[in-house]
């Protein structure tokens, strides 16, 4: 399969010696339109990889903050056709895109529909948090005919048999959740984070795969300590943070902006 617009923003930022920057974002958040150019400004701060967020309404793993952001997507009659418009507004960028949404609705939309429509809207994978590799056999087969990425997520309690079934399920890179609990920015990063990285990668040596961290990481110093050890530095809740904020929209984007520049010197800096 030709690599994919995810598999190369991330083999680029290897071969500079650094991690990449993940940012993430709701789709619609906080209307479509706004929520492209909040996505513009990520890019144009130094995200590599943008994480379209597909609106829902029962999102287990999102903390207050995303869900808040989220809950205004959907307040503002954000679709998942909206999701793939924002997808390719984020694209165009040279960003890589990839959607973030919980199996409920891809199974809605049709799995093989949401493929293809995501394929065409120039998206390279999808994270999917809730489902497991053992049950992703329908996943599986219309993500590889529309040739996009899967990300599964392992955990710090996840066994090393889990490990090793997760990875081979994976592509683009494994999604490593720093902590057992929500998004939402900490004082500091899990300290189960660095060593569930070194746990993946036993599993990702003969592929080589990135190993990304998420979850709980909200500034330049804490972008810079996980730049050290993981492939890839994945941030959300502070990006939705600055837009919640801001008493107005352009204020949100140049405040989205700023951050994403402190976060971006922060991973270039961390195997400085």
């Amino acid at each position: 399969m030709t690599a994919t617009a995810l598999q190369n923003r991330l083999a680029g930022a290897r071969e500079a010696g650094r991690a990449a920057l993940i940012g993430y974002l709701p789709a619609g958040f906080p209307d479509v339109e706004s929520s492209i150019r909040v996505v513009e400004a990520m890019v144009e701060g130094g995200c590599d990889v943008i994480e379209v967020g597909l609106p829902y309404s029962d999102p287990m793993m999102d903390g207050p903050t995303i869900q808040r952001a989220a809950d205004r997507a959907l307040a503002a009659g954000t679709t998942t056709d909206d999701v793939f418009r924002v997808v390719e507004a984020t694209a165009a960028t040279g960003a890589a895109a990839v959607v973030m949404s919980y199996w409920n609705p891809i199974e809605r939309y049709g799995v093989e529909r949401f493929a293809a429509a995501l394929a065409k809207a120039g998206g390279a994978g999808v994270i999917t948090p809730d489902l497991i590799p053992e049950e992703a056999g329908e996943w599986v087969a219309a993500s590889t005919d529309s040739g996009l990425d899967r990300v599964f997520l392992v955990a710090p309690s996840s066994t090393d048999q889990r490990l090793a079934l997760t990875t081979r399920a994976c592509s683009g890179f494994v999604y490593a959740a720093s902590l057992m609990g929500v998004t939402g920015t900490r004082t500091q990063v899990a300290d189960t984070a660095a060593e569930l990285v070194r746990r993946t990668r036993e599993t990702t040596r003969d592929s080589g795969l990135p190993v990304c961290v998420g979850l709980g990481i909200s500034t330049a110093a804490q972008a810079a300590e996980v730049a050290a050890y993981a492939d890839g530095v994945i941030v959300g809740a502070g990006f939705c943070q600055r837009v919640l904020d801001a008493p107005d929209l352009e204020t949100g984007i140049t405040a989205v902006r700023s951050f994403a520049q402190e976060l971006a010197a922060g991973v270039r800096s961390g195997r400085g």
